[in-house]
């Protein structure tokens, strides 16, 4: 009798060793099926290496335009700068064309009289006086105010019966520019008394 379980104690052990050795083979075909489907889902070094190449062509195309428009905007900008001082005083210029040709009208005059000369200049001097106005560029006559050194150029020093340090007389107006001087103002100044 022991015999005859032998045989069947072998034939399960076989069974069990062919379901292990298929279960083995299974699992390696499921293993390799894995690795095929992750290697279909990871792209191959060359593919990465492609796209990296094409990303870096269109960085450095984004950089290059980039480069580009900053260089246009700086050019169009020291261009306009240099307009900007080149034809400043246009608008100035072009209100002075008209006292140019006041003075140019009353020297083409033949038989002027002294009167219609004074009259001719006192409109000339309106018509500039009107474009100083219009340019914001005012006057200084400081008769009688304090010596300012920041606006008015002492040519000499008098003595008055006014105060030290103020200005007697005018010798030459001086002009500002909105709040710039363009040209200070030449005075005499008083000098304190002596005692």
């Amino acid at each position: 009798m022991q015999e005859s379980n032998k045989p069947q104690t072998d034939e399960q052990e076989l069974i069990s060793v062919n379901d292990e050795v298929n279960e083995a083979e299974a699992s390696k075909e499921r293993k390799a099926q894995e690795t095929e489907s992750q290697v279909e889902i990871m792209p191959s070094m060359e593919e990465l290496l492609r796209e990296a190449e094409l990303k870096a062509a269109e960085h450095y195309d984004a950089w290059l335009r980039a480069k580009a428009d900053t260089e246009n905007i700086r050019k169009r900008a020291q261009s306009d700068v240099t307009n900007a001082h080149k034809y400043a005083i246009e608008k100035f210029s072009s209100e002075l064309l008209a006292v140019m040709d006041s003075l140019e009208a009353a020297l083409a005059v033949e038989n002027a009289t002294l009167e219609n000369f004074k009259n001719g200049v006192e409109l000339t001097q309106k018509q500039l006086a009107a474009a100083f106005e219009k340019f914001n560029i005012k006057s200084i006559d400081p008769k009688g105010e304090k010596f300012d050194p920041h606006q008015h150029q002492a040519m000499c020093m008098v003595e008055s019966e006014l105060a030290p340090n103020t200005v007697t007389q005018v010798l030459q107006k001086g002009y500002m520019l909105h709040d710039r001087v363009i040209r200070p103002a030449m005075v005499a100044v008083a000098k304190g008394k002596d005692t």
